[in-house]
């Protein structure tokens, strides 16, 4: 039995516990939020313990911590885990630069605990079974990746608009992009980004392109257009397009050269964030410190993307 706690409770949170009551030997114990009235209202409906600190939280029985806050953060929880022994699964961006990051994992690694980044897209069936089939029916080398997503409807009061908790388009959506865009085509040579910003400091909306050792990238994240979703894959006898909401994929079409188009379906279950959940108890399981999937060096690139990203734009956060 893998017993977890919860740092924050709020909307990533919520969608945290639907996949771990989908994953078999897990148990939630103990929660805890900046805001008592929100750790109250999760413990009523999912039950557990609403702890006072986040001392009292490590101390209790508990193997592993999800940080569901927001990335101003997350160092400093992820430091407290650390030190007491538990492992860490991080809403993604884990850091709010390379960096902090890069001392995040300098703990996990002195401590020897799990730590791993939540990046959810590769855990998704449609995902495993769009890689796996395109051994057997390639698309060629693929050259180029376009990606993005521009959300209009979120509400003004969210955190994503809030430059103290490290809101903004490129941290909150870019993160995805950049994913996608290194899982295909390999570790980013350059960025070229434009952006403009908000009212509240934050970049509204940010196109980047960049080169990578296999390819060309081609991004968008925004709060105040409405946005696609879906990505596109290039290779040279085919691509692949993944249909939007790309970053929760349940359906891809793939089209070749010759003519042929093969469809891929693929729905997800519980949420989606069980399949992340279920890869980092399987790491807990077999005494691993880091996942293949989205290593430590996958953590590192992304948020190195995002650094020059932001750096193009003039986009610094408080402490940098």
């Amino acid at each position: 039995m893998i017993k977890w706690g919860i740092i924050g409770c709020g909307r990533i949170a919520h969608r945290f516990v639907q996949g771990l009551k989908a994953i078999p030997g897990t148990e939630l114990v103990s929660l805890w939020s900046r805001r008592e009235e929100s750790v109250n209202s999760f413990v009523k409906q999912y039950g557990g313990h609403a702890c006072k600190t986040v001392d009292e939280l490590l101390a209790s029985d508990i193997d592993a911590v999800y940080i569901a806050t927001l990335p101003d953060s997350h160092a400093q929880y992820c430091f407290a885990a650390f030190n007491a022994g538990k492992h860490v699964l991080c809403e993604k961006p884990a850091a709010i630069n390379l960096p902090i990051l890069n001392t995040i994992l300098e703990a996990a690694r002195f401590k020897k605990l799990l730590f791993m980044e939540g990046m959810k897209p590769p855990f998704y069936p449609l995902y495993h079974r769009l890689k796996e089939y395109l051994i057997t029916d390639p698309i060629g080398p693929v050259g180029y990746v376009r990606a993005g997503s521009s959300v209009a409807d979120i509400p003004s009061e969210h955190p994503n608009f809030s430059y103290d908790l490290v809101g903004g388009a490129i941290m909150g959506i870019g993160i995805y992009e950049a994913f996608l865009a290194i899982d295909w085509l390999g570790e980013t040579q350059q960025v070229q980004t434009m952006g403009r910003f908000g009212e509240t400091g934050i970049d509204m909306f940010a196109i980047f392109q960049t080169l990578h050792t296999n390819g060309y990238a081609q991004l968008y994240a925004g709060f105040d257009l409405h946005g696609k979703g879906d990505a596109l894959i290039c290779g040279t006898t085919g691509n692949i397009t993944i249909h939007k909401n790309w970053w929760n994929p349940q359906r891809a079409t793939i089209s070749y050269l010759d003519g042929r188009t093969v469809e891929i379906d693929e729905p997800f279950k519980a949420g989606g964030l069980n399949y992340e959940i279920g890869h980092f108890c399987q790491l807990i399981n077999e005494g691993k410190s880091e996942s293949p999937i989205i290593s430590h060096e996958m953590s590192r690139q992304m948020i190195a993307m995002l650094d020059k990203a932001r750096e193009q734009i003039g986009l610094k956060f408080k402490g940098e």
